[in-house]
């Protein structure tokens, strides 16, 4: 039986089914290390001292989780830096059984958008790029429909008012888009000029929030006209490398790599996502990376390895409240009420959600091979670490 399709908001680049429960537990987390230098984790309150558990019930529950779920990919929960949680469920690969693992490296869909902005952000700090920078200057003769007035800051805030070639307001199933033009010739940025072209502005830029895919495939265009280094090389130099991500980069879907999960379009089946998505990703997704590499991201982010403090602060900033939700958006980056900051991704065969809590040091974060996966399981995970 086929699992539930991802239905898109048609607001803030979520999908319908997704409520936002992505915080981080307002209790504190303490890790202790066994001597086989695996994390246990229990959970108290400055004036609670409640067990959470041992290390063998934590992940008892987390497998439950995924289970009920029916997860395809891999759960991870760090504190201080510890892993207390790494979960591998189900298989990369159904037509060989290869099995998925906590090292294997999974697409993540939007959560590209937080690597495009950090890569933006780092040439504005160099003078390549300012946040008043118009798309206009850049973008000279091509893309003529988006409104001169649209700057780089508006791009990044999703306040552009650009037209969408991923409308979210008109398609309601990810498994149900196909792209304007065959996949195979989507591996540069240059070649999105065909999907990104003949989409008229939909509101004023400045005006409000409305999320947009093709607003960050603009600022991936825009950065690399502006350094004259292609895109997947500016993000691996300006934001990867900085960071000491190791397994996170653009792949190619036509390139057969080692550790890599194939994207399913439903819970059971043999069909991939292979003709829904570019052949390589860009601006608005794509990048893949593993549970590990997320837990190196935040911690580099939040000590200045990538952009400044104050790019940083700049960027967790609330720039808009998100329509139907609870959450706002900064530059790149989903905020929560409670402090947490998150990147999220869903597209036909992909999931992610990463939550990081700067004050707690506590991370979670979900990748899956799965449309809809890692929604349900995220939102469960935070109640989890809320009791």
């Amino acid at each position: 039986m086929s699992g539930p399709r991802a239905t898109l908001s048609g607001r803030s680049g979520l999908p319908q089914w997704a409520e936002p429960v992505i915080g981080i537990s307002s209790r504190r987390a303490r890790i202790a290390v066994d001597d086989e230098g695996t994390g246990m984790a229990a959970f108290d309150d400055e004036n609670d001292s409640t067990d959470f558990g041992e290390h063998e019930r934590l992940v008892d529950l987390v497998d439950v989780i995924a289970s009920d779920e029916g997860l395809s990919g891999v759960i991870r929960i760090d504190r201080e830096g510890l892993p207390a949680v790494q979960r591998a469920y189900g298989l990369a690969n159904r037509g060989v059984a290869v099995a998925n693992t906590v090292d294997t490296r999974f697409a993540t869909a939007s959560g590209t958008k937080g690597f495009t902005a950090l890569t933006v952000m780092s040439l504005v700090e160099a003078g390549l790029l300012s946040l008043d920078t118009t798309a206009r200057s850049l973008l000279g003769s091509d893309l003529t429909l988006i409104d001169d007035g649209v700057t780089v800051e508006h791009l990044l805030g999703h306040r552009s008012g650009i037209g969408d070639y991923l409308d979210e307001d008109v398609i309601v199933d990810s498994n149900d888009f196909f792209l304007p033009v065959p996949v195979q010739q989507l591996a540069t940025t240059e070649q999105f000029l065909a999907v990104l072209d003949g989409h008229p502005t939909k509101y004023p830029p400045g005006e409000r929030f409305s999320y947009s895919n093709s607003g960050y495939v603009v600022l991936a265009l825009i950065a690399e006209r502006a350094a004259g280094v292609p895109f997947h090389a500016l993000v691996d130099q300006r934001v990867c490398q900085p960071a000491g991500l190791v397994d996170t980069a653009f792949l190619r879907s036509d390139e057969s790599l080692g550790r890599v999960a194939l994207g399913y379009l439903d819970d059971e089946g043999m069909r991939t996502n292979v003709f829904h998505l570019p052949i390589r990703g860009n601006g608005d997704g794509g990048i893949y990376t593993t549970a590990a590499d997320m837990r190196v991201f935040w911690d580099a982010l939040f000590a200045d390895r990538i952009v400044s403090p104050g790019t940083v602060t700049r960027m967790t900033r609330a720039a808009s409240e998100v329509p139907q939700t609870s959450l706002r958006y900064g530059l790149g980056f989903w905020l929560s009420t409670d402090g947490a900051v998150s990147l999220h991704g869903f597209d036909a065969g992909v999931g992610f959600v990463t939550v990081h809590h700067l004050e707690r040091r506590v991370t979670s974060t979900v990748l899956c091979n799965q449309t809809r996966g890692a929604w349900p399981v995220s939102q469960r995970l935070a109640e989890l670490l809320a009791d």
